[in-house]
């Protein structure tokens, strides 16, 4: 059974905290809740964007997903 929307995004914004990676692609998210279908995960991080909780992020092709203050640029300085 699928996460609740608060859970999901509690989920997500635990994840995008502690992985490894600053910035994830929308995928790295859909582990989240695998009962979830992926356009139910986009629309809760883009949800968490507009929150303030998440931040988006682009290499100039690519848009990721980063938590807030985690992002990089491209010198590897944490960025806004």
């Amino acid at each position: 059974m699928a996460m609740s929307k608060e859970e999901l995004k509690e989920a997500i914004v635990k994840k995008a905290l502690n992985a490894p990676k600053p910035q994830l692609y929308i995928k790295d998210f859909y582990a989240c809740d695998p009962d979830s279908k992926p356009r139910v995960i986009k629309n809760v991080a883009n949800e968490l964007v507009r929150e303030g909780k998440l931040t988006f992020w682009s290499s100039g092709s690519t848009t990721m997903y980063a938590a807030k203050g985690r992002a990089q640029n491209e010198e590897g300085k944490k960025g806004e």
